[in-house]
């Protein structure tokens, strides 16, 4: 029986960091997707939208599979947090989908009319932005807390507990983020004027990232005492102050890369790590909880048995999608270019 017990820990806790390792390459992989979509906005030209599409056209379908496996892995493994995360954010994960559904259709439909070229365009760039913004209200929500009715093992607040100050912040900055992300891709993708506009947007969107950053966690800890305990005692704070210290490094890589020596795909990886340090932090802030301070990973697992049997799956699946995404990917590597495609 122990070792069933000792089982049952380290399966958690693997399920644990297999679904945060899925929701980081979805944000990794669809947010620069992403990001050049909200660009759209700032580029009317035709032939220079038309390279930015044709820089994502094979690989953007496919980044969707992490968001597929990230969800679907909190409900088969973490089944009590999918039942209370679902509902608090109702809203916002429908607005989400909705917006990527409607974002593909325009992605496939605009090649395909002149006289509806500028509606799917339109369609493209609203779903790009709403998709950002409530993937980021959604984190924002989670953060601040989701209230629980540990009677009945369900979410126990209202309709719209989601929609606060702290929430929209932290949406407007996912949005900003996406955005440097798209404009980074771009650079290393694209030559000519339309690489030189993205390397100055580059340069503006990481400083508003760094300061959305900068802003969201300062404001994380104030939204409930076990984030100011964690992050301000201990080895939280040492913590804490390693990340300030590695975003303030890629932060400055990130700005000598784009003007100092301009390189093309440094700054892509450099923002790439911002992402990466502020997920750490978020780790570092919700550990060992799935619902901020109210349901640990141990509360929400499914039963042992469950969990080993999806492990199996997940062991044969994910290499295997993570062998064709790095395949696309280096495919499809290099520049970009309307009229002659990839070379």
């Amino acid at each position: 029986m122990p070792l069933v017990a000792g089982l049952s820990f380290d399966l958690t806790v693997i399920w644990a960091f297999l679904i945060a390792f899925a929701v980081f390459v979805y944000v990794v992989l669809d947010g620069f997707d992403l990001g050049l979509g909200i660009l759209f906005a700032v580029e009317p030209d035709r032939r220079d939208r038309d390279v930015m599409m044709n820089s994502v056209a094979p690989v953007w379908d496919g980044n969707e599979t992490w968001l597929v496996l990230g969800g679907g892995g909190l409900f088969a493994a973490f089944p009590l947090a999918y039942a209370v995360v679902l509902p608090a954010l109702y809203v916002p994960i429908l607005a989400m989908l909705l917006a990527l559904v409607f974002r593909g259709v325009a992605f496939e439909f605009r090649w395909r009319t002149e006289r509806w070229r500028g509606v799917w365009d339109m369609a493209f760039i609203g779903g790009s932005a709403l998709a950002a913004l409530s993937q980021g209200i959604a984190l924002g929500a989670l953060l601040q807390g989701i209230a629980v009715d540990p009677a009945a093992r369900a979410y126990g607040g209202g309709w719209w507990d989601w929609l606060t100050p702290f929430s929209l912040f932290v949406g407007v900055a996912v949005v900003v983020g996406y955005a440097l992300l798209g404009a980074c891709w771009l650079v290393m993708k694209t030559t000519g004027p339309l690489q030189e506009r993205m390397r100055t947007r580059a340069r503006w969107l990481g400083l508003a990232t760094v300061g959305f950053i900068g802003a969201v966690s300062l404001w994380t800890p104030f939204l409930q005492e076990g984030y100011y305990a964690r992050w301000f005692s201990g080895w939280g704070l040492v913590a804490a102050g390693g990340v300030a210290a590695a975003v303030l490094l890629l932060a400055a890589l990130l700005e000598r890369s784009l003007s100092l020596h301009r390189h093309e795909y440094r700054p892509f990886l450099y923002a790439l790590g911002l992402f990466a340090v502020c997920f750490v932090g978020l780790g570092v802030a919700m550990w060992p909880y799935v619902i901020p301070r109210s349901v640990t990973i141990w509360e929400a697992a499914a039963p042992e048995t469950s969990q080993l049997f999806m492990l199996i799956g997940a062991a044969v699946l994910i290499p295997i999608i993570l062998a064709y995404t790095a395949y696309a990917y280096w495919v499809f590597r290099g520049k970009v270019d309307p009229q002659a495609g990839y070379h």
